[in-house]
């Protein structure tokens, strides 16, 4: 009888299904999860915590992100939505498929005070042009400079389009020319090599020495310190000042992980996320970190002056700041 009861509790057991594991889908852009980004070791991190799955999905850069989430609306398998920046957040908001974060908008660390009830930020930088020393002896030192330079010497740009960093110079010519931006893209555009959909091809292409300027971060110059042991590349520190950008992640409203989106959130304020931004997004951290930045930081750029949008202001012209752009510089 022993012996038919455990052979009985056994087969019970092998006829119960295994408790599945929670899966968090998390939209992002491409190079925050290629394998030299932060997007594996957060996952790993994350998955010891949470006994879950996060799934990463990139469906390019930060403004095609947005489209794909527009195009999908309710029917949306993303749980948060993570590389949006400030000049996306109110458009993105609008859409209403967000909800609100519920966390203290005080743990924000960024440049300008957090009060968005939303989105939370998760790293910061100024825009910059890089340069490479050995193809550029003479950089711009301004943004007036950049436009007015000699055409022989290239630059590559991103398309506003597709681009955080591409809408973000379109913004930043825009803060500095006002209604004279126009004219300014006009005078701009001989020295542009290229425009790509994203940031990753901008800067493989510049790093191949297709040409001797890219759009870029004040931080990229960190990452060829400190991984490749050079002092190649530079920022240009520009009169005019830079451009800020705060990437920002938020959690979508009807999700039937919310609570896991909402752990996610906390998560990505602390060090087991923040701990990655520096050293892997090449970008400063916006939360709390177990450790000082590298000295490396300490020699990038400090603009004299920061240059920046309200989200609400963005989501009112950027299509007209698009369409102007794309008049000046048609062939």
């Amino acid at each position: 009888m022993k012996k038919t009861l455990t052979a009985l509790f056994a087969a019970l057991l092998l006829a119960t299904p295994a408790v599945a594991k929670e899966t968090l889908t998390v939209y992002t852009y491409d190079s925050f999860v290629a394998e030299w980004g932060p997007g594996p070791k957060v996952k790993e991190a994350f998955e010891k915590q949470c006994n879950c799955t996060l799934e990463w999905v990139a469906p390019g850069d930060g403004v095609a992100m947005l489209n794909r989430l527009k195009l999908e609306g309710a029917n949306t398998q993303a749980d948060v939505v993570l590389g949006l920046d400030t000049n996306l957040t109110a458009e993105a908001a609008k859409t209403g498929l967000f909800g609100k974060h519920g966390l203290d908008v005080t743990l924000a660390k960024t440049p300008v005070p957090w009060t968005d009830e939303y989105f939370m930020p998760f790293d910061y930088g100024h825009f910059a042009v890089i340069y490479d020393t050995e193809a550029m002896k003479e950089p711009p030192k301004s943004l007036d400079e950049l436009v007015n330079g000699d055409p022989s010497q290239k630059i590559v740009l991103q398309d506003p389009r597709s681009s955080t960093p591409g809408l973000g110079f379109l913004l930043w010519m825009k803060s500095v020319y006002g209604d004279k931006a126009a004219e300014a893209w006009k005078k701009l555009e001989p020295r542009i090599l290229t425009v790509t959909p994203g940031w990753s091809e901008a800067y493989a292409l510049f790093t191949k020495g297709e040409a001797p300027m890219v759009l870029s971060y004040t931080t990229s110059p960190a990452y060829h310190v400190i991984a490749e042991n050079t002092e190649r590349y530079k920022a240009a520190s520009f009169a005019e000042g830079h451009y800020l950008q705060v990437e920002a992640a938020g959690l979508i409203e009807a999700s039937p992980e919310k609570e896991l989106a909402k752990t996610f959130l906390a998560f990505m304020m602390g060090p087991g996320f923040q701990d990655q931004i520096p050293t892997n997004n090449w970008m400063f951290p916006a939360g709390a970190t177990s450790a000082p930045l590298p000295p490396a930081f300490d020699a990038l750029v400090k603009p004299v002056k920061t240059l920046l949008f309200t989200p609400e202001e963005v989501e009112q012209n950027r299509r007209t700041w698009i369409d102007e752009w794309l008049n000046a510089t048609a062939k």
